[in-house]
């Protein structure tokens, strides 16, 4: 039976994008067009529909109409950005790789054929790396510096400035979707599992449309999932905490018995209180670490499904033929 799958998926989660996504259509198309004219043996581009509010999903059908190699998967909720790339992949169909990719234009759809021209050199993994991101806020270029090094330092192996703009070919995306945990961040969890990869550089550009959807709030939320999800060093980290605190603990036992059995104790409150503040402050550090890995836990035992799939266009095609 002959195998009707596209040989690239591109996966591009949208929420509230109805202002770019024209404008990523405008360019995002000419690119997989020649590509196709240069050997490709087809595409499609699965955009996720992250439950939005806006007009993203009339848009999105008035573009179908005369891009049929567009898909649209639509959730029924809004997911999070990397739930919806995890929809993407267990949807997408590319038989030899898939791109991840934002709707947002800041990834350029024009560096599509240099991650591929990589990848044919014998690398599974090909990872856009921001080499210029002079279109962000200082606030943003610092804030993205501070945690590649923190994710480095806690052991991590994703490139540094490399987000979610990558290509991986099949057997990474099989690999991925067999992987039991939930909540997982993917620009870590990819790098973690070993493959081939090399990188490749281009220049961050500015939002085609529209405003960002991650503001601070959300940064910060997928930054803990991000350490929390790929290390354990936070928890040796309390480890470390708790050792500091009993051996100074011992040290201060020992100097108050010196001092007792010298007769130079002077009663005082304000020495206890530094005493109980800093223990109490240790221990209640590591109880939110604590908390962190706990609350993990309890969110994978519950085995709920990290997103839910409202639609699939490609589905309802199906059954309009038949």
């Amino acid at each position: 039976m002959p195998d009707d799958r596209p040989a690239l998926s591109v996966v591009v989660p949208a929420f509230d994008e109805a202002e770019v996504l024209p404008v990523l259509a405008g360019r995002l198309r000419p690119v997989l067009d020649a590509l196709v004219a240069d050997g490709l043996g087809g595409y499609e581009v699965l955009v996720v529909d992250d439950g939005s509010a806006d007009a993203t999903p009339v848009v999105l059908a008035r573009l179908r109409r005369d891009w049929p190699q567009l898909r649209v998967v639509r959730l029924r909720t809004n997911s999070g950005h990397q739930a919806a790339l995890s929809a993407g992949l267990a949807r997408a169909r590319g038989r030899t790789g898939v791109v991840t990719m934002d709707a947002d234009l800041q990834d350029p759809p024009e560096v599509l054929p240099r991650l591929l021209a990589a990848a044919e050199e014998g690398h599974d993994v090909v990872y856009a790396v921001r080499r210029d991101r002079s279109v962000d806020s200082p606030a943003k270029r610092l804030t993205a510096a501070a945690f590649y090094r923190l994710v480095r330092a806690l052991g991590g192996r994703a490139p540094e400035q490399a987000g979610d703009f990558r290509f991986t070919t099949r057997v990474v995306v099989d690999t991925v979707l067999q992987l039991p945990e939930a909540h997982r961040v993917l620009r870590l969890v990819i790098p973690d599992l070993g493959f081939t990869s090399t990188t490749v550089g281009y220049v961050r550009e500015a939002r085609g449309a529209g405003r960002t959807k991650y503001p601070l709030a959300r940064m910060l939320r997928l930054s803990l999932d991000a350490i929390t999800g790929s290390s354990t060093a936070p928890l040796r980290l309390a480890t470390f905490f708790g050792l500091g605190g009993a051996v100074l603990t011992s040290l201060l036992l020992l100097y108050a018995i010196v001092s007792f059995v010298a007769g130079r104790t002077v009663p005082g409150w304000t020495s206890t209180l530094a005493v109980v503040a800093g223990v109490g402050t240790l221990q209640l550090l590591c109880l939110g670490v604590l908390g962190e890995y706990v609350g993990r836990l309890y969110v994978q035992l519950q085995n709920r499904p990290t997103y839910l799939v409202a639609s699939d266009s490609l589905e309802e095609s199906r059954q309009t033929r038949t």
